[in-house]
């Protein structure tokens, strides 16, 4: 099959590599017929953690069932499927907890937890961004859809179920976002994007979107959420302004180890610092940005080795919650697919490119430039 390999950094080719067999009993194989590339899948591309070369990308999935397991007993031949990026067994501690995020089934090291398909140290799972796909635990894993994923446009707003849509979402559960609240969300990638229809969802009277990028503050502006371009304003400043200087009710951290100051320096700090400062006193703060324990291309010592200078005096005098992490896609994506499906979300507004998987390596240049227009992109296996 043909699947988007890493060679290095900054270079992905697509390559034939072995088509995947079904290696237990509970396994199924899906006919990937959409896969985004995710901001996530950057920090792999960019070299910035040790993913093995000639490793297939790709944790954003969907497809149909062409193959299942003999201990497969609900999914179907034939059922078209949403895979969560979580490769969870279902059955060990935090699998029974709702936390499958933090499988300890699925993770060959046995101090670490989670696991996901195509994503650096998350076991040896081969990604999606190919022909075929591998689920172990098929049952439990594979969120089956209706006729309507059969269509391709259809499926960009189901593909998202895979990941951000429920990782935004999980930003706002953290957050403790709640009918009324004014919610700051800082980054307008995809993921924060969603956590910004998650805060509309859920009942936000006022919804603040931090970004420097003209074309995605108009994403969010196109939901109902107000811009703040944070290179023309400080965002705390202006958060404190629109609430009579108390901040606002809550906030999402949506960026991660890779923002950067208005000039265009990274730190990893600022988004952190800047929450506590723009939420209020005992205001609550979810974090779903990338944070890594290693990090070569760190500009210090701190940031090469995962270590933030966090204003933790501010955090504990304000009294402010923070809940941090991974998303269990599980938790959520079976409502988030009924709200697609009743038409009361349309995740796929984010979506600016539908390409063939041919075209991956082009799509990743220019998503890594963070090039103006190119906000989401979904790689279709079967285009031409």
């Amino acid at each position: 099959m043909k699947a988007v390999v890493y060679n290095g950094p900054r270079d992905v080719s697509v390559e034939e590599v072995p088509d995947p067999k079904i290696e237990k009993q509970a396994d199924v194989i899906v006919k990937i017929t959409s896969t985004n590339i995710c901001g996530s899948d950057l920090h792999m591309y960019e070299g910035r953690t040790d993913f093995e070369t000639g490793r297939v990308f790709g944790h954003e999935n969907l497809g149909e069932v062409v193959e299942v397991g003999s201990a497969v007993d609900k999914v179907k031949v034939g059922d078209m499927v949403a895979i969560p990026f979580n490769v969870a067994c279902g059955y060990c501690k935090n699998c029974e907890r709702g936390f499958t995020n933090y499988c300890l089934t699925m993770q060959p090291k046995k101090e670490w937890a989670g696991a996901a398909y195509g994503f650096a140290d998350m076991g040896p799972y081969q990604g999606g961004q190919a022909e075929f796909l591998r689920v172990p635990y098929g049952d439990f894993n594979c969120l089956r859809l209706g006729e309507d994923a059969r269509d391709s446009k259809r499926q960009n707003d189901y593909v998202m179920l895979a990941d951000i849509f429920p990782t935004g979402y999980h930003a706002t559960e953290m957050a403790g976002v709640k009918p009324g609240d004014q919610t700051v969300i800082f980054g307008a990638g995809p993921v924060g994007l969603m956590a910004a229809l998650s805060a509309s969802i859920r009942g936000a009277s006022r919804i603040w979107v931090v970004d420097r990028r003209p074309d995605r503050l108009g994403l969010a502006e196109s939901i109902g959420a107000i811009p703040v371009d944070g290179s023309k304003v400080d965002p705390v400043e202006f958060i404190k302004d629109q609430t009579m200087g108390l901040g606002a009710d809550n906030g999402c951290e949506c960026v991660g180890y890779q923002a950067h100051e208005p000039d265009g320096t990274e730190d990893m700090n600022l988004t952190l610092n800047q929450l506590v400062q723009a939420v209020r006193f005992t205001g609550k703060i979810g974090v779903v940005g990338v944070f890594v324990p290693q990090d070569p291309g760190g500009k210090d010592e701190f940031a090469k080795n995962g270590k933030a200078v966090f204003d933790y005096g501010w955090f504990w005098f304000k009294g402010q919650t923070m809940g941090t992490g991974q998303c269990p896609v599980k938790k959520y994506n079976r409502l988030l697919r009924d709200l697609i499906v009743s038409g009361k979300a349309t995740p796929s507004f984010i979506v600016s490119h539908e390409l063939p998987l041919e075209q991956a390596p082009e799509a990743y240049q220019h998503f890594d430039a963070r090039d103006e227009g190119w906000t989401k992109v979904v790689l279709k296996p079967g285009m031409k």
